[in-house]
């Protein structure tokens, strides 16, 4: 019988692979990584995030296991904040730790472990978890940045920090599209077929290209030292994340499918947007593109132990 963890993790590594092979025969040469990176940051993204959130209705969702899954997120988040300082690189570090794949490996992998209870509990986390965690992540990269810029001569009045970050945090790629989305949403309007399509086509193609670009940066990264590091954003992903969650689920008396759910949610790799962020931001850039591959080849082990796990929890 086929795994539902293969079965959604690899075209994942597939993906990955066809991006390391066309660099390596130089159908893809290291100039156009940044023009890519551009497309996928400035053209595919909000189109994905502004659909998605442009049909959710705050008023029907179950947030109460999505409220548990950001306690364990913020956990860890601000856990990687305190070992490694407030600084643009630790950021990375902690977006890697608990940004998952949700869309191309969460959605077919507990469509197939948990049927259609456990996709509405996972789609509910997805309608928010851009918004949480990549305006949150947002806002940590600008003040961390401003206070990277104090420290090096640059310093500027604690109000105006707050303020640019904080604008920087909104009037940007990721919460502008994902905050339209969601205010157009309550309006009870859908969207023109129209512009409707192309969108949707636009935000198809965000998943398999942004990994084919993971694979292109990896083929003309020199990992060496990297490895390390991006070792530990996988295993700090796809190992303490889940667990860390399964004790506030235990915790706070979460059980049955939407814990589950969420707990197969929180060990999934590190998702493609990170590397968009380090791109972005200029910092860790091999690092995190190190870890999205090695957390997604981790997931064929590691996943299908904690589905083990879920079975016995259910």
């Amino acid at each position: 019988m086929e795994s539902p963890a293969l079965s959604a993790l690899l075209p994942v590594v597939f993906l990955i692979l066809t991006g390391l092979v066309a660099a390596k025969v130089d159908w893809i040469r290291p100039g156009a990584v940044k023009d890519l990176t551009n497309l996928v940051f400035y053209v595919l993204t909000p189109a994905l995030l502004f659909r998605t959130m442009a049909t959710v209705k705050l008023a029907d969702l179950d947030f109460s296991p999505i409220v548990l899954y950001f306690v364990a997120v913020g956990l860890v988040f601000a856990g990687t904040m305190v070992v490694y300082g407030f600084t643009t690189l630790a950021a990375a570090r902690a977006l890697g730790h608990t940004f998952s794949n949700n869309i191309m490996i969460g959605i077919p992998l507990v469509g197939l472990a948990y049927g259609q209870e456990g996709l509405v509990t996972l789609l509910t986390l997805i309608s928010v978890h851009a918004l949480v965690l990549l305006g949150s992540a947002t806002l940590v990269f600008e003040l961390a940045q401003a206070r990277q810029s104090s420290a090096q001569g640059k310093p500027q009045a604690l109000g105006r920090t707050l303020w640019q970050a904080a604008k920087n945090s909104v009037i940007h790629p990721v919460p502008l599209p994902i905050i339209a989305g969601l205010l157009f949403a309550q309006t009870g309007w859908s969207i023109p077929l129209v512009v409707d399509k192309p969108m949707q086509l636009l935000g198809q193609a965000l998943g398999p290209i942004a990994l084919v670009l993971v694979g292109v940066t990896l083929a003309y990264s020199k990992l060496g030292s990297l490895i390390k590091p991006a070792v530990r954003i996988a295993a700090v992903k796809t190992v303490v994340h889940p667990i860390l969650f399964l004790g506030v689920a235990w915790l706070f008396g979460l059980r049955g499918v939407p814990m589950a759910a969420m707990a197969l949610a929180a060990s999934l790799p590190v998702g493609a947007n990170v590397y968009m962020f380090a791109q972005r931001y200029g910092v860790a850039q091999e690092e995190v593109t190190a870890s999205i591959a090695i957390s997604t080849g981790l997931c064929l082990f590691t996943v299908p132990v904690v589905l083990l796990v879920l079975q016995k929890l259910l």
